[in-house]
């Protein structure tokens, strides 16, 4: 009997495995081993948890946070050159106004400089004009008196001729009385 006892708990627990001892079927299915298998299996996750929770998930967690780190300072640092180049490009329009501004002055002067040559250059001009003019005048005022001298002149050697030609005689101071009184009008 007791070796029957024995024989029912070896067949009741090679109910999965063959007479040479290999399993038969899939020994993960066999309900003889369900026990060892999720002891196992717990043991495994238990595991798998302690080495994730303590070990890899801190250097996952620290690497995101540093790379969280890194994307907050490279986003502060591009908003803060954002308004630099904002405020060069604020400075730059001013720079490029007030040169547009100092050239429209720098024109005005150059223009008002110029003009006020030209004025003084016309200015000069008809001074020597009028001067050259005064001077043909004063010219021609002396040569309108010779040419008056010079008429006189053969006006009374003229009338001297005609006289005597006539078969007169005339005196010098005669003839230029006649004269005299004749050109004045």
């Amino acid at each position: 009997m007791a070796t029957e006892t024995h024989d029912t708990a070896q067949t009741a627990a090679s109910a999965c495995v063959d007479s040479h001892g290999g399993a038969i079927g899939m020994p993960q299915l066999c309900g003889d081993w369900f026990g060892n298998q999720i002891f196992w299996l717990v043991v495994t996750l238990v595991v798998i948890y302690f080495v994730l929770s303590r070990i890899a998930l801190p250097r996952i967690a620290a690497v995101l946070a540093e790379r969280q780190g890194t994307i907050t300072n490279d986003l502060a640092a591009a908003e803060d050159l954002k308004a630099k180049a904002v405020e060069a490009e604020d400075a730059y329009n001013k720079a490029l106004a007030d040169a547009r501004a100092e050239a429209q002055n720098i024109i005005a002067a150059t223009k008002a400089e110029i003009k006020g040559e030209i004025d003084d250059a016309i200015a000069k001009a008809d001074a020597e004009i009028a001067a050259k003019a005064a001077e043909g005048e004063a010219k021609i005022a002396e040569i309108r008196a010779g040419a008056l001298e010079s008429v006189k002149d053969v006006a009374k050697d003229a009338a001297k001729e005609i006289v005597a030609a006539m078969g007169g005689k005339a005196d010098a101071k005669t003839v230029t009385a006649a004269v005299t009184a004749r050109m004045k009008g």
